[in-house]
């Protein structure tokens, strides 16, 4: 049933939302030449996929977890799209396809070791990674690996479509922060 929504949400969300897709897309080309970002994530079962969000960085950016890169990489356009969230909304793709759904933990690096061993240990990866969750919610994010593992085993445990629909709408009527930025305006890698 929960696949069923993920398709039906994720292609009216594709179709509805196309010319505010349009505008993002030609402001990023403004903003940094490459609006779009692609980046290899942990999926079901430990399988890879590719994620695609809106560009929010400056294309030199290391590729690592969010909270360790700077602030300083974040760009004026990247800062309003992470604040309204309309970043993630390319992920939308990824959940059409079957990689992602709308609700479930969020996707990690393959180089965060902590979290995908935290992950294994408490069967994470039995589920879809989502664009929004539990911890999204909650403001609990990839800084803190083995609490947000935790959670997500909680939310896991827990879904309900009731469940699946609240985390939705917290999360577009603006609940949770996403991943916190290095504020010391150096990337730690």
């Amino acid at each position: 049933m929960l696949r069923f929504l993920d398709i039906l949400l994720s292609l009216f969300g594709l179709i509805v939302g196309f010319p505010v897709f349009l505008v993002l897309y030609i402001t990023g080309l403004f903003d940094t030449g490459s609006p779009l970002f692609f980046q290899e994530r942990v999926g079901r079962n430990q399988k890879p996929f590719t994620l695609v969000k809106f560009r929010t960085m400056s294309k030199d950016t290391a590729s690592v977890a969010t909270h360790l890169a700077s602030s300083a990489s974040v760009t004026k356009f990247g800062s309003f799209l992470r604040k309204t969230k309309l970043d993630e909304l390319p992920q939308l793709w990824n959940v059409l396809k079957g990689e992602m759904s709308l609700v479930g933990p969020r996707p990690g690096l393959f180089n965060q070791r902590e979290l995908v061993l935290a992950r294994q240990r408490l069967d994470v990866f039995i589920v879809r990674p989502g664009i929004t969750g539990l911890s999204q919610v909650n403001n609990i994010d990839m800084s803190t690996p083995e609490l947000l593992a935790e959670i997500d085993a909680q939310m896991i445990q827990n879904m309900s479509i009731l469940n699946y629909f609240r985390y939705i709408f917290l999360t577009i009527t603006g609940k949770g922060s996403g991943d916190a930025i290095n504020k010391g305006g150096k990337s730690e890698v």
